[in-house]
């Protein structure tokens, strides 16, 4: 039996703060019980990336998690809600098109609503005014008429289908978090940390050394410490892995400003000729920001690309951020788990990474380990989330691989690279007769997958041929009676900003 097999962990170290300590810090604080200590070393003097504004469905299970009243929580972090992403100028320049929340009609008999729609669509003349797939999700009619309202709870309505997520201010939300935590008996210490000390023998960590001759002595450490990984990377040498061949934007740019009118329930990404322009509303202001490949586009001009399009005046100074798309070789190893950047990087596209957090947070919580440090406890954390960083990077090296754009460098290079053979194999399949499947674990839902295929025009070449078997006229009645109630439904719904200022709506926030 490994030492220590059995002997329950006492002390719990976390190495930063930011969204991901405090996030690992809140659950920590709901979960451990009493006799085992949780202490967070973040430092002022550092900071946080805190770019993180927009955030995906899955994030309402890790609130409800620690208990939080939603009203509260976008009151408290300015929010507004999210009913998808709109992308814009990804296939073509001048396309358009929305990743929602929620899915696209309703399956019948068996048969994928999608298949329906395509059939319906390619017999011409016998079905009027199919219209466009989008048409057939409330999440993405709601959207453009800028309208929002939470889900029926009767899943016998079309309430029912739409789904929702948060843009908030990532530290505010951090702050939010942390007055939850240190409720929960979490102990802050403010300090820099100037050395890891680790076993002479295991290698395992062993303490934190502060820049005041502090030392931190813990069981299990988890490297909250951003880019830098300074547990994980720096002092285990747990190696990183580069995905920039396949997702060559190394750059971020973030500047708020101030909102304009009405927030809008959705984010937008704009592509530009080297990467992308993020706009996120929040109640106050909204947040900006310019991703982008700097071999193909220098820093000054994409900070000039990102005030150029802001639709009111800045309201900071613009923040420069590098990076590399990537994961660490092992996010577990030893007595340490990275959590955030620390683990990995896949660039903010999808809003993926505070749901990276909370998935690893989760999964920790599934595996935790005693003193003993199972190695195929380890071992299958680590399989649970590499798996879960390989199937996001492939959802998003397709916003980038399925374009027709030639203006640039910079397209030419993501439309002819070589891919990933687990996207190209799905490429394919979806171009056969529009199939696609969820794989286990996988974040991104069929419809998803569907919505950025069909949005950057992957046409199917062919349907389902078992489709035929559903009567022509029947199914256009169907479809016809389905995209009224949807857009009856949507507008029925109050605005977005009438149901914030309705239920949530946050202080203005003090002048500077």
């Amino acid at each position: 039996m490994t030492p220590h097999m059995g002997e329950p962990i006492t002390r719990i170290v976390i190495a930063g703060g930011g969204t991901a300590g405090w996030m690992t810090a809140a659950a920590l604080a709901r979960t451990v019980g009493e006799g085992v200590s949780v202490t967070l070393v973040e430092s002022e003097e550092i900071g946080t990336v805190g770019v993180g504004e927009a955030t995906i469905p899955p994030l309402h299970d890790f609130n409800h998690f620690l208990g939080f009243d939603e009203d509260e929580l976008i009151r408290e972090t300015q929010a507004t809600f999210k009913l998808g992403i709109e992308f814009v100028n990804w296939g073509r320049i001048g396309d358009r098109y929305i990743h929602p929340f929620g899915v696209y009609g309703r399956d019948s008999q068996g048969m994928k609503f999608h298949q329906i729609w395509l059939r319906q669509s390619r017999l011409a003349g016998s079905a009027s005014e199919v219209g466009p797939l989008s048409d057939y999700c409330l999440s993405v009619v709601a959207a453009r008429m800028g309208r929002f309202s939470r889900p029926s709870s009767d899943p016998a309505t079309v309430l029912s289908s739409i789904r929702y997520a948060f843009h908030f201010d990532a530290s505010l939300y951090a702050r939010f978090l942390r007055r939850h935590a240190e409720a929960g008996g979490v102990n802050r210490l403010e300090g820099k940390i100037t050395s890891v000390e680790q076993d002479g023998g295991s290698g395992f960590l062993s303490a934190l050394v502060l820049s005041d001759g502090r030392r931190i002595e813990g069981d299990f450490f988890i490297d909250c410490s951003g880019f830098r990984a300074l547990l994980l990377g720096e002092t285990l040498g747990v190696e990183y892995r580069s995905w920039q061949h396949w997702l060559p934007c190394d750059r971020a740019v973030a500047v708020p400003s101030a909102l304009q009118g009405s927030p809008q329930p959705y984010t937008r990404a704009s592509a530009g000729n080297a990467g992308w322009r993020w706009r996120i509303p929040l109640q106050h202001r909204v947040g900006n920001g310019h991703v982008y490949s700097s071999a193909h586009c220098s820093d000054d001009e994409a900070t000039r690309q990102v005030l150029a399009g802001l639709d009111g005046p800045a309201v900071a100074e613009p923040r420069l951020l590098r990076f590399v798309a990537g994961r660490r070789e092992r996010l577990w190893e030893k007595n340490c788990v990275a959590i955030g950047l620390s683990g990995g990087f896949i660039e903010p596209l999808e809003s993926t990474s505070i749901h990276l957090i909370q998935s690893g947070i989760f999964r920790l919580m599934a595996l935790f380990p005693d003193k003993g440090f199972a190695q195929t406890e380890i071992d299958e954390y680590n399989r649970w989330l590499i798996r879960e960083y390989e199937q996001i990077r492939d959802f998003i090296i397709l916003h980038y691989h399925a374009t027709e754009r030639r203006d640039s460098e910079f397209w030419n290079h993501c439309r002819t690279m070589e891919v990933p053979e687990s996207l190209s194999a799905k490429i394919e399949l979806w171009r056969g007769k529009a199939r696609s499947f969820r794989e286990q674990a996988d974040l991104f839902t069929e419809e998803s997958w569907i919505a950025v295929l069909m949005g950057q025009n992957i046409v199917p070449h062919a349907f389902d041929p078992l489709v035929n078997a559903l009567p022509v006229a029947e199914t256009e009645r169907f479809m016809r009676h389905l995209r009224d109630v949807i857009k009856k439904t949507a507008a029925a719904m109050p605005t977005h900003e009438d149901f914030i200022a309705r239920h949530c709506e946050a202080r203005q926030p003090v002048a500077a």
